[in-house]
């Protein structure tokens, strides 16, 4: 699938997205891209953040594909099972762990405990191995569960703005992979 034929519905992690961010360019470079807006970014309702994905996914009229980022995963994840037949996939980027990480901000733990099952459609997960929000090994872990295809991005900390992640182009190049599975 090319990316001009699916609305890519970019989900930000806690705080929203900064600029400059990888999310960011990427909604600005792709026609069909759009970030789905959460009602507070910083102290979220788990509810609300999991109502406002699957009305996001529902007010499309064409294929949907998440790009998701850290704590917009697990709220993913949760969604998944009520989201519409149109949603294809979803690429998964440095999952926040709001069960066992110590870094993790209490403001995300609304989102524990962390869905297991298997993702109704095609996904990737992208992690570093020094995440401070989530080590390597449960980030496979999810993966596995979730059914994900799995990259290991190397020491890329956060994969956000703080850790060097502007543009992130090998990251589109992981993302065009996933496109061309589905």
């Amino acid at each position: 699938m090319r990316i001009a034929d699916a609305d890519i519905l970019i989900l930000p992690g806690l705080g929203g997205i900064k600029p400059g961010h990888w999310q960011t360019r990427w909604a600005e470079k792709m026609k069909t891209a759009a970030i789905v807006e959460q009602a507070d970014w910083w102290e979220p309702n788990a509810d609300d953040w999991i109502d406002t994905i699957i009305q996001a996914a529902q007010l499309t009229t064409r294929t949907v594909v998440f790009v998701c980022h850290s704590t917009s995963v697990s709220a993913l994840v949760h969604a998944a099972p009520r989201l519409p037949d149109n949603v294809r996939g979803a690429f998964l980027v440095a999952p926040t762990d709001v069960e066992e990480s110590p870094a993790a901000p209490k403001a995300i733990h609304v989102f524990r405990p962390v869905p297991r099952d298997p993702l109704p459609f095609p996904s990737m997960v992208v992690a570093s191995s020094n995440d401070p929000y989530v080590t390597l090994e449960r980030a496979v872990e999810f993966a596995n569960c979730w059914g994900s295809d799995f990259h290991q991005a190397g020491e890329a900390g956060h994969i956000n703005v703080d850790s060097g992640h502007g543009p992130w182009p090998e990251g589109l190049l992981m993302f065009t992979r996933l496109m061309q599975r589905l």
